[in-house]
């Protein structure tokens, strides 16, 4: 059996796998597969609209929010997220705390000007408090990554924002844990992590955001048309989205995001609590209050690489697969995402128990 800690395109449910291999071929009685069907037919819909329906009901998303599909992945929507809503000051702050929310800021650098508010970071290792944090009142928007994918830095505070609106990457974390919706003016999130397959971006805007683009918005990244559209202006991925709703179902059916937030506490404790018992065998930089449920970061012996190596290695031929650290930061990094049972992540904690009693000095 091979458990894969891949931080994305990561694992899905298998119970999701065997539901879409059985229809594979031919979904329920439409004689054909999803793959086959028009985007625009009434079969293809109905799915289309159940997948908005779930999510909207996992995440108690209220009547004045528009959920969309997008395509460009959290890229695409670093810019996507400029060209919508930073027109009306020119100005947005962002919250550097990663790898991703500092790609994202240089990407804003093009459509105006971006404050950061806080200080420029050689390692990214904790989140300053936000008495710390230097707003400007003329931001668009205020722009945060919930959880860093490659650092292991996961926000456990909703930032205020005296009134600005709140817009969040939560691509590695979302329906992981309850959230209050109505704190946010835009989140999007990349399917490959949480959610489903590659190819698909979750996006939740609210309609008060909607309707000032600016005029170099292509239209495939314009919210206003696509949410005009029920994000079918143009074909979408429609494999991808069946697959994503197979999945928002699953949730439904496991418990919700409450059940999801319990999981992912027991995941995580049981890696960091080797971590933190290992004499500093196993270290992780991470701050303690922010650090990540999906995905954690470590080290062993000090970032001795030839240990490292060996660890990796008799991981993989336990069936432990794709925990090579992230090549900007090197090491080693569990991603514990949805789909990744409390048993698999209590067999890494197992095998990392026994290599630091093998291995210590």
């Amino acid at each position: 059996m091979v458990i894969n800690f891949a931080a994305g395109p990561a694992k899905l449910p298998e119970e999701v796998l065997e539901e879409v291999q059985k229809e594979l071929i031919h979904y329920g009685n439409s004689g054909m597969s999803v793959m086959e069907m028009s985007h625009r037919g009434a079969q293809y819909l109905s799915l289309h609209d159940v997948a908005i329906k779930t999510v909207t009901e996992l995440l108690n998303i209220p009547a004045n929010y528009k959920v969309l599909f997008m395509q460009g992945g959290g890229t695409g929507l670093f810019a996507a997220v400029c060209m919508n809503l930073m027109g009306k000051t020119g100005v947005a702050d962002y919250v550097v705390t990663g790898s991703w929310s500092s790609k994202a800021a240089k990407e804003a650098a093009k459509y105006g000007k971006v404050n950061m508010v806080i200080p420029k970071a050689s390692k990214f290792v904790n989140i300053p408090d936000q008495k710390e944090w230097k707003l400007d009142p003329n931001a668009s928007y205020l722009y945060y990554c919930d959880n860093e994918t490659v650092d292991g830095v996961e926000f456990n505070f909703i930032p205020e924002t005296n009134g600005v609106p709140l817009v969040c990457d939560m691509s590695s974390n979302m329906l992981s844990r309850p959230f209050d919706i109505k704190r946010f003016g835009l989140i999007f999130a990349g399917a490959q992590k949480n959610i489903g397959p590659a190819g698909i971006t979750l996006v939740i805007v609210r309609e008060d955001l909607l309707g000032s683009p600016m005029s170099i918005t292509p239209t495939v990244l314009d919210f206003t048309i696509m949410a005009k559209d029920n994000s079918v202006h143009n074909t979408p991925p429609t494999f991808i989205i069946y697959v994503v709703g197979r999945v928002f179902e699953w949730i439904k059916r496991k418990g919700g995001v409450d059940a999801m937030l319990k999981a992912a506490i027991t995941k995580s404790q049981a890696i960091y609590n080797v971590i933190n018992e290992s004499n500093d065998f196993y270290t992780c930089p991470v701050a303690l209050d922010c650090r990540s449920r999906m995905n954690i970061p470590f080290r062993i012996c000090n970032g001795d690489e030839a240990m490292e190596k060996e660890f990796l290695k008799q991981a993989e031929s336990l069936g432990m697969v794709q925990l090579k650290g992230h090549r900007s930061v090197g090491g080693i990094r569990a991603s514990l995402y949805n789909a990744v049972t409390v048993d698999n992540a209590q067999t890494l904690a197992k095998f990392m128990l026994a290599f630091y009693e093998k291995h210590k000095k």
